[in-house]
C-alpha cells in the first residue's frame, strides 16, 4: 500500500484522450509498435483495472469523466497482478493496441479486439491539454467519434459486449 499511497499523493495525473470507431485500417500494421494486452476490471465505478501489457503489469485507477480524468497507474509485480486478476468482474479484455504516429506528436493507439470483443477495433488519442484535443482533426482512417458514448469505454464493453449501433 505504501506505493499507492506515495503515488496518489503526487500532482493530479490527467488523461485527456478523445476516441473513435474506424472507418478503414492503416496498411501494414506490423511496421508499427504494437503490444499485447489483457485488462479486467475490478470496479467501474470508481474505474479500477488491471492490465498485463506484454510483460509489464499495471492497476490504474480512474476518476468519473468523459474526455478528462483523473488517472493514476502503479506498478504490479506479476504476483500481485494475478492476486488481482482473481477480483475481476465481467469479462476481460484483450487486444493488440498498435501505436501509429501522427501529426503534432501525437499517437494514434488503434486496439483490434480479440476474445468476445472480435470483430471490434477503435482508436484513441491521448493529448497533453484539453484545447488541443478539442483543436484535433482526425486522420482520413478515423471513423465515428465515441467519446461522449460510455457504451464504447472499455468498462462498458466488458460488462455488455459490443454496443450495437441502433440504441
Amino acid at each position: 500500500m505504501k506505493n499507492l499511497n506515495k503515488n496518489l499523493n503526487k500532482d493530479v495525473n490527467y488523461e485527456i484522450e478523445r476516441k473513435f470507431l474506424i472507418k478503414t485500417l492503416p496498411n501494414n500494421l506490423n511496421k508499427y509498435t504494437h503490444y499485447e494486452i489483457k485488462q479486467g476490471y475490478i470496479s467501474t465505478n470508481p474505474t479500477i483495472r488491471v492490465r498485463q501489457q506484454d510483460n509489464a503489469y499495471i492497476l490504474t485507477i480512474k476518476s468519473n469523466g468523459v474526455m478528462k480524468k483523473e488517472e493514476y497507474e502503479i506498478t504490479l509485480t506479476k504476483e500481485q497482478f494475478e492476486n488481482l486478476w482473481s477480483k475481476v468482474e465481467n469479462n476481460p479484455i484483450e487486444k493488440t493496441r498498435y501505436i501509429i504516429p501522427l501529426n503534432n506528436d501525437l499517437k494514434a493507439e488503434l486496439d483490434i479486439y480479440k476474445g468476445n470483443l472480435s470483430g471490434f477495433a477503435n482508436v484513441e488519442v491521448e493529448f497533453p491539454t484539453t484545447y488541443d484535443a478539442l483543436s484535433f482533426t482526425s486522420p482520413d482512417w478515423f471513423g465515428e467519434e465515441v467519446t461522449h458514448n460510455y457504451r464504447y469505454s472499455n468498462a462498458s464493453m466488458a460488462k455488455f459486449g459490443i454496443p450495437t449501433k441502433n440504441l
